[in-house]
This record gives structure tokens, C-alpha cells and sequence, in this order.
């Protein structure tokens, strides 16, 4: 359970105290009546939060307030994020979480699902609806509490989000505390949080996810993306340019997993940039790059907010140029890879960069390993590929936790219905990425675990099998 000091954190107003504390009360107690709920209870309690905040009416009025109060996203794209709510549902109805949920009889072991407490969300300001809602259904499925920290930006729509979910409890007769927000939120208030909570999920930017590192509590982080996708010379083009811009525009390019770099064949690579301009791209000259290079990045290479998530026409008029209002996407020619080359950098919006690789294959995982040691580590890359030989050394090299073949990254990574990946908003990227874990967040994370063993079978090789060779049977004399 979380710890029950009440130290006033020097920061904290006596009402953000106050908020703090009460939220935590209630928590406890909500967990407290939920902690016999059979599996099948549970399981309605996911079906009607996720319903609640995921039928199209709902979440459509969601998605434009959240757009409205943050100025970031499109509100088309981010509609489908709907069905990502689906899937974590799917997922959590697959799995049991009361009682016994795994036996191995042959290594006598029996596992137990127990809760892992109360948890401290932090939800980005591109995802106000979305990650509090897949949240909440793991949590739940879990027999967790759960206390929100919305993003300062969009706070409004995350408030709104929770309280529809802590309606559906309450319809279901099972009590709403089991998911709180928090109204007095700023850093300070984040921190203490994260600091008497149980667990924490921190999905936000690097400097949120090393705070949760740095809480004293155990956290799952995510780690910082910068996507790449290696086209080959096998690549069917048609189908690499239009999953490229499907990841690249979806909520005008707001999320990690959103294309960010395309390392091409010289074979496929005029072709390729001929498809991209057939699927909504604009090809930007020497000239308006070097203005969109002003504009994003500053003299020491810093990211400028004012040009994340936003649509290219305005991305192009912030540069100081203007682009057909057909266009979804911009495309610059890379000048080169590395810290010094910003464009091979992260660019969380509707810009890609596109390079071209001659000759091996080897060559392209050059330029992949190039630009991880740039940014991005731990995060994800993917291939258009037909040459299974390809794909497994891409496997072998990328520094990544996830690489998604021939598939838009942005709608591939965190789970998609034609793809066996854990259902989630929150994407591990491992050590490479300063994250515990390299894997999805999905419900086993949400739980812990009891293992129960029993007596087997003596299990105990020879000396000679464990040692082979190395054995000496003079040396155990």
C-alpha cells in the first residue's frame, strides 16, 4: 500500500496538500471495496469505463476540447485513437487477473495476480483522453486505484475524460474513487505524487520520465523516439509511402512513433520520393529548408515548441513560405546524420526527413545506427522489406524495443488490430532509453505477482553434463 506520511512537501500550497491527501484516502478505500471482486465484475467495470469514453459521440467531443484547449493535433487523426481503447479492452478481456493466472505443473509453480496499489498517471497533452482511458481499464482489470496528474494545457479535457469513467463505476454500483484527477496541478504537485504513490506511469518527455525515475517509486518510463524506416531495394513503394504518411500526419505527427526519418535504396529511392508527393507530401527546396531548420531548432540544436503537432501549411507559413492546402506532409532531403544535422533529429510534427543509402544493405544499418546515436534510442524503427534476410540483420542491429515490418509505425508500435503487439499508450524502450523495461505497458505490468511452489522431481544434472569438457573429476576429489 503507499506510504502514509503526510510531510508537506516545501513546494506544495496547504490546498494542494490537502487535495493530495484526501485523494490518497479515497483511493485506499476504493481499493479496499473492490478487493473480492470476482473476474467477471471486473471485467464489466473495464467494458463500461472504456464504452464510456470511446463511443464516437463521446469521443469525438473529447478529441475537439482537447484539441481546443492544448492548439495541438488534428482533430480527423486523432479520432482513431478510439479504437486503441478497443484494443487495451481486447487485451484485458483476454487476460485473468483474480486468483490463480498462470500454473506450470511440470516446475510445480502457481502464480497469483495481486495489485500493485495505487498509481500515479502522468498524462501528456497529446493524449488527455486516450491515456487516461487505457489506463484506467488496466488499472481496474487489476484491482488498482489510480490518481491522474493531467497536463497543465490540457487538463480540462483530461478532468472531463476521468469524470465520465468515474460515472460508469458509479452506474455499476462500484466506487468511483478508483479514479481520481487531480484539479491544483503543477510541478510540485506532480512530484508529490509521484513520490507517495505506489507505482507510476509516466508518459510524457524526458525530463518527466527521469523525475519518475528519480521519485524513489517504482515507475515505468518511456523513453524519447526519433522513428526510422529503412526502405529496401525489395520495398513495394505504393505501400512504403502511403503507411509513411499515415504515420507521419496522424495527429499531425504529435506522436514518438510517427515517421520521422526514411533511409532509402539508391534502386527504389526517385521512385519513393515520386510516391511520397502522390500521397499528400510536399517536397521542400534547399531554400525552405534551411528556413524550416531556423524555425524548429534554435542555434544550440533545442527543439522550438511552436512548430510541434501542427499542420504543414502552418508549419511552412511559420518558416516563412507557403505550401497547396493538399498537402499532409512536408519532405526535406537529408544533409546528413548526426547531432549537427538536426533534421535527423526528433520531429514530432508533419515533417520528415528522407536519405538516401547506396550500394549493401550494411550500409543502410550504418545510417540506422547513425541516427539513434543522434536520438531516439530504445525507441522503435521499422522496415519495408521483402527479404526476410534483410529484416532479421535489422533485427539483430537496431537499438530499439520494437520494429515494426512494413506496417506505419504510428499506428503499429503501441498495438493494432492486425498485429500481435501488447495494446497501450505508454511504449518502454528500455536501458538504451533510461526505461526498466523494453516492452509495451500492458496489464501484467499493472500487477503483481505471488509465486506459489511445490515439490518436484529432483532436477540436477551430472557434474559431467553441467561442466562438459570442462570437467575434471581429479579437481572435485
Amino acid at each position: 500500500m503507499a506510504a502514509t506520511t503526510t510531510q508537506k512537501p516545501k513546494e506544495l500550497t496547504a490546498e494542494q496538500q490537502q487535495e493530495l491527501d484526501l485523494a490518497f484516502e479515497k483511493a485506499a478505500k476504493a481499493m479496499k471495496e473492490i478487493e473480492n471482486y470476482s473476474q467477471e465484475k471486473l471485467d464489466r467495470l473495464c467494458q463500461a469505463v472504456a464504452w464510456a469514453v470511446s463511443n464516437k459521440k463521446t469521443f469525438e467531443r473529447l478529441v475537439d476540447e482537447g484539441i481546443a484547449e492544448s492548439g495541438l493535433g488534428d482533430p480527423v487523426s486523432r479520432m482513431g485513437k478510439r479504437f486503441k481503447i478497443r484494443g487495451v479492452l481486447r487485451d484485458a478481456l483476454r487476460q485473468k487477473s483474480v486468483g490463480i493466472i498462470e500454473e506450470d505443473i511440470e516446475k510445480g509453480l502457481v502464480k497469483y495476480a495481486k495489485p500493485v496499489g495505487i498509481i500515479g498517471s502522468i498524462v501528456p497533452t497529446t493524449n488527455p483522453d486516450l491515456t487516461p482511458a487505457g489506463t484506467a481499464i488496466y488499472a481496474i482489470k487489476a484491482r488498482d486505484a489510480v490518481i491522474f496528474s493531467p497536463h497543465p494545457r490540457s487538463k480540462n479535457t483530461s478532468f472531463e475524460t476521468v469524470r465520465l469513467m468515474r460515472e460508469a463505476l458509479e452506474r455499476e454500483g462500484a466506487p468511483a474513487d478508483l479514479l481520481q484527477c487531480l484539479t491544483k496541478v503543477n510541478i510540485p504537485m506532480t512530484k508529490a505524487l509521484m513520490a507517495r504513490a505506489d507505482m507510476v506511469l509516466a508518459t510524457g518527455g524526458p525530463g518527466m520520465v527521469k523525475s519518475a525515475y528519480s521519485s524513489g517509486t517504482p515507475a515505468y518510463g518511456v523513453g524519447a523516439g526519433n522513428s526510422t524506416m529503412i526502405i529496401d531495394d525489395t520495398a513495394d513503394v505504393k505501400e512504403a509511402a502511403y503507411n509513411s504518411m499515415l504515420s507521419k500526419t496522424s495527429d499531425f505527427g504529435s506522436g514518438c512513433s510517427a515517421d520521422g526519418n526514411l533511409i532509402i535504396s539508391e534502386q527504389v529511392y526517385n521512385a519513393m520520393l515520386e510516391e511520397l508527393q502522390n500521397v499528400g507530401g510536399y517536397l521542400a527546396t534547399e531554400e525552405e529548408k534551411a528556413k524550416l531548420r531556423a524555425v524548429m531548432w534554435d542555434a544550440e540544436g533545442h527543439r522550438l515548441a511552436d512548430t510541434v503537432a501542427i499542420a504543414p501549411q502552418q508549419l511552412a507559413k511559420a518558416a516563412g513560405f507557403e505550401i497547396p492546402e493538399d498537402r499532409k506532409f512536408i519532405v526535406v532531403k537529408g544533409d546528413g546524420i548526426g547531432k549537427e544535422h538536426p533534421f535527423s533529429r526528433e520531429k514530432l510534427t508533419t515533417l520528415m526527413a528522407v536519405y538516401k543509402y547506396e550500394g549493401e544493405f550494411e550500409n543502410a544499418l550504418d545510417m540506422m545506427r547513425a541516427v539513434y546515436e543522434v536520438g531516439g534510442k530504445g525507441h522503435s524503427c521499422g522496415i519495408y522489406s521483402f527479404n526476410d534476410d534483410h529484416i532479421h540483420r535489422l533485427g539483430l542491429a537496431a537499438p530499439v524495443s520494437r520494429i515494426m515490418v512494413r506496417q506505419p509505425q504510428s499506428k503499429a508500435n503501441a498495438g493494432a488490430f492486425n498485429n500481435g503487439m501488447p495494446m497501450t499508450s505508454s511504449l518502454g524502450c528500455g536501458t538504451w532509453g533510461g526505461n526498466i523495461i523494453s516492452e509495451n505497458v500492458n496489464l501484467k505490468h499493472y500487477m503483481n505477482t505471488t509465486w506459489v511452489s511445490r515439490p518436484i522431481p529432483e532436477d540436477k544434472p551430472s557434474d559431467e553434463e553441467l561442466f562438459g569438457e570442462f570437467y575434471d573429476a581429479e579437481l572435485e576429489k
